[in-house]
Formats: C-alpha cells, sequence, structure tokens
C-alpha cells in the first residue's frame, strides 16, 4: 500500500488509523444520543412487561425511576470504564485495547437489541450499563491513541476528529432515531443493537492500523518496529527528531517510575496539570450543553416550530458544522483562545437564553430569539469546551502518567455528566426560565480559570509542555519550603 502524502505530514496512513480509531467516538456519541428519541416507545415496553408479568399497570413513580435508571446507569459504566484506561492502554497497547473493548460494545449491544423479544427491561439496562463501560474506555483509548500518532503541528486539529466523531454519532442517533426510520414500535431494539454493527466495522479494520510508535519506543522498547510506523505515519524516511523527542521522553520516565492514580494527586510535579485537567472537563459538562439539548425540544414546540424534532436534529447539524470549523482553526488560533471564546461567548448566550425564555409568552418573537440563542450556544461549544478538553489532557502529562491522568479526567466528565443528567430535570422544575442563570454563572469561573491558569500547548512537545509544570512544582515546593524555613526561624527566635 502506498501512503502518498497530503499535505505536510499528512499522510493516508495517518488520515486512515486516526479514522478509525474515530469509530469509537462514534460509538460514545451515538449511545448518548439514541435513548432520547424513542423514550415514549421504551416507556410502554416497560409498562407493557409490567403488565405481562403481574397482570396491572406499572405505577408511575416505578415507571419513571426504570426511566432515568436507563439513561443514567450508561454514564455509571462510563465512570467505571474510564478509570480502567490506564490499565488496559498500558497492559495491551492503545490500538488492542481499542480492538478487546469492542466485545463490550458487542454484548451490550446485543443485551439491549434481545431486550423486547425477552419481555426484560433488565436486559436493557444491564446492556446500557455494558455500553457505557466500553464509552468509558473509548473516551480514554480514542484521544491517548489519536495524540501519540499525531505529529506536533496536527496534534489540535487531528485531536478535533475525536469530537467530530462524537457529535456525528449524536446526530446519525437523532435521525436513525425517527419513527419513520428504526423510532418505531417495533424497530426500535435494532436502533439501541446498531452499536453492534459499528463494532464490527471498527474490529475489520483496526489490524490495519498501527499500534502507538510512542507506546513501542517509550513502554515497549521496541526502538525499530516505532521508527517503522513513523515512516509509514510521517511519509517520510527522516523521523530522527520525533524519535529524539521520544528518546529524551523515555530518558526521563527511566528515572521516574510509572504514575499511578493516587501518585497523580500526591506529587506536586502533577497536582497543577491534573487540576487543570479536571477543571476542563468539567467546564465542558457544567457549561449547559445537555441541558440546552434537553430543553431545545420543548422550547421549539413553545415557537410553534411544525416538527420540533427536525429543529433538534437542527441544532445537531449545528453541532458538527462548528465541529469541523474548531477542526480547521485550532492550530492557528491555539486551544487556550478557543476555549476562552467558547465559554465567553457560552456565557452570553445563556443570558440570551434566559430573557427569551422569560419573555416569549410576551411576544412570538422572543421564541425565535431563544431558537438562535440555542443554535448559537451550540455553536460556541464545539468551537472550544467540546473538543479541547478531551485532548488537551493527553497534551499536559509526559508518556508515564498521561494514562492514569485520561482516566481521571474522563472519570471526572462522566461523573459531571451523571449529575447534569440526574440533577437538570429538578433544577428546570425549581428555577423555570432562570435556569440557564446557574450555567452562566459558572461559566464565567471556568472562564476566569481558563484565563489565568491553563497554558498555550499548540506547537509544543510533550516534553516541553511537561517541563514547565515540573518547573512550576518546583517553584513551589521551594516557595513552601522557604515558608516552613521561616517559620521554623521565626520560633527559635522567639524561643
Amino acid at each position: 500500500m502506498h501512503h502518498r502524502v497530503f499535505k505536510g505530514q499528512v499522510t493516508c496512513s495517518l488520515v486512515f488509523s486516526v479514522c478509525v480509531a474515530a469509530i469509537g467516538s462514534l460509538q460514545f456519541g451515538y449511545n448518548t444520543g439514541v435513548i432520547n428519541a424513542p423514550e415514549k416507545i421504551i416507556r410502554s415496553f416497560y409498562n407493557a412487561t409490567y403488565e405481562h408479568r403481574y397482570g396491572k399497570i406499572i405505577p408511575e413513580s416505578l415507571l419513571t425511576s426504570l426511566w432515568s435508571l436507563s439513561v443514567a446507569i450508561f454514564s455509571v459504566g462510563g465512570m467505571m470504564g474510564s478509570l480502567s484506561v490506564g490499565f488496559f492502554a498500558n497492559r495491551f497497547g492503545r490500538r488492542n485495547s481499542m480492538l478487546l473493548v469492542n466485545v463490550a460494545a458487542i454484548v451490550g449491544g446485543a443485551f439491549m437489541g434481545f431486550s423486547k423479544l425477552a419481555w426484560s427491561p433488565e436486559m436493557l439496562i444491564i446492556g446500557r450499563f455494558i455500553i457505557g463501560i466500553f464509552c468509558g474506555l473509548c473516551t480514554g483509548l480514542v484521544p491517548m491513541y489519536i495524540g501519540e500518532l499525531a505529529p506536533t503541528s496536527l496534534r489540535g486539529a487531528l485531536g478535533t476528529l475525536n469530537q467530530l466523531g462524537i457529535v456525528i454519532g449524536i446526530l446519525v442517533a437523532q435521525i436513525f432515531g425517527l419513527e419513520f426510520i428504526l423510532g418505531s414500535e417495533t424497530l426500535w431494539p435494532l436502533l439501541l443493537a446498531f452499536t453492534i454493527f459499528l463494532s464490527i466495522i471498527q474490529c475489520a479494520l483496526l489490524p490495519f492500523c498501527p499500534e502507538s510508535p510512542r507506546y513501542l519506543l517509550i513502554t515497549k522498547g521496541e526502538d525499530e518496529k516505532a521508527e517503522m510506523i513513523l515512516r509509514k505515519l510521517r511519509g517520510t524516511t527522516d523521523v530522527a527528531s520525533d524519535v529524539q523527542e521520544m528518546k529524551d521522553e523515555s530518558a526521563r520516565m527511566a528515572q521516574e517510575k510509572s504514575v499511578s492514580i493516587i501518585e497523580i494527586f500526591r506529587s506536586s510535579q502533577y497536582r497543577q496539570p491534573i487540576t487543570i485537567a479536571i477543571i476542563l472537563q468539567l467546564s465542558q459538562q457544567l457549561s449547559g450543553i445537555n441541558a440546552v439539548f434537553y430543553y431545545s425540544t420543548s422550547i421549539f414546540e413553545d415557537a410553534n416550530v411544525p416538527n420540533p424534532v427536525y429543529a433538534t436534529i437542527g441544532a445537531g447539524v449545528v453541532n458538527t458544522v462548528f465541529t469541523i470549523v474548531s477542526l480547521l482553526i485550532v492550530e492557528r488560533a491555539g486551544r487556550r483562545t478557543l476555549h476562552l471564546t467558547g465559554l465567553g461567548g457560552m456565557a452570553v448566550g445563556a443570558l440570551i437564553m434566559t430573557i427569551a425564555l422569560k419573555l416569549k409568552d410576551q411576544d412570538q418573537a422572543w421564541s425565535y430569539v431563544s431558537i438562535v440563542a440555542i443554535y448559537g450556544f451550540v455553536a460556541l461549544f464545539e468551537i472550544g469546551p467540546g473538543p479541547i478538553p478531551w485532548f488537551i489532557v493527553a497534551e499536559l502529562f509526559s508518556q508515564g502518567p498521561r494514562p492514569a491522568a485520561m482516566a481521571i479526567s474522563g472519570c471526572s466528565n462522566w461523573t459531571a455528566n451523571f449529575l447534569v443528567g440526574m440533577l437538570f430535570p429538578y433544577a428546570a422544575i425549581a428555577c423555570g426560565p432562570y435556569v440557564f442563570l446557574i450555567f452562566m454563572v459558572l461559566l464565567i469561573l471556568f472562564f476566569i480559570y481558563t484565563f489565568f491558569k491553563v497554558p498555550e500547548t499548540r506547537g509544543r512537545t510533550f516534553e516541553d509542555i511537561s517541563q514547565e509544570f515540573q518547573k512550576k512544582g518546583a517553584e513551589s515546593r521551594t516557595k513552601s519550603d522557604s515558608v516552613e524555613l521561616t517559620g521554623i526561624q521565626g520560633l527559635d527566635k522567639k524561643v
């Protein structure tokens, strides 16, 4: 197979490998969005099953609890999966781990697909949990693999493909969920089981993708194999600078033992980057994006849009288009700038939405303002807070602590996702149209933190970035030591 160079360091081999990995992100997006469209049909299935078993109609409170569990158990699986990323990535390698975890997707998809035939809501809920574990693993493995394959100059643009996979997955789920496609009374099990088809495609293509050269050289010590893969990925025989960077990192790692999740929190060297990683992930989930998707259909109904489900799909299209925009500009504008733009713009959008929701009954025009605000909010999310937290984490850490850091940040994302999913409906009832003011305050706080604490990582090597944090860690240790020393000297004087 001849690997032609398209532009600079973009080769067929690199594009192919990144796109195959991004099927994992597509799975995550698909399984996030797929449960929303057939909600009423699945609720009626739960009711029918209960009647079939007990000969009476299901109590409303039990039905609500079952439905909430069906949605939220996905995030619980995600939390567990994301914490296992480090174990899989280091034990089996990045590519082989992606291949291996597809077993969970096939099992989970089968459970959901056969739940109606078996008259079993339990199978559907177990299937959602298993598919959650798979998606949690994907949210760590995919950005890590892409980040380690990509040359420094393209890491941001290729990292955005992870988020593009997610939003395309959500959009596909929304479209397939239409009643005349798969969102019908008879076909909804196929809608949930479609994830198996995506797994089979990825399993068929992954063996043609290379293992991460960083993993081979640094973790396995297979220098020649890593060089061979790099030549194929870069489309050039001169990969000396890449290899040298990895060897420098490897030499540094030889001095530091492999880093566990607990050690990342204990070590002052990693404290600042892991705090940044967690807060960036929280800024994504607590920005209000899930709330907007939750609210969008009812806002479109209020605006007398004939088919609100199509307007919601419109939001999915905006989501996808602006992820592509982010992909095209991330290497020019920089990560920090785009994240700040997204957070600031979303805060303004949240304020406009609050005003529009409050005044929509007074004038029809406000309903259309709220629609524009929703589309703007979604667009700004995909410019910064959508894609950037996933791949910037891989950039903030060197090879040793990277798997553990990806696990921690992924788990914090899933935890926030779970909390928003569980608590937002109650917040919406309690606060009414003012619910978006909560997100506006959070967005402003995340903006301030990003402005003062998050470094720009565009065009910098992994080593360069981690050395900056080492320097800061050493400075903070020196400061605390001098404070202690001053305190001791002061005590001596008093004595």
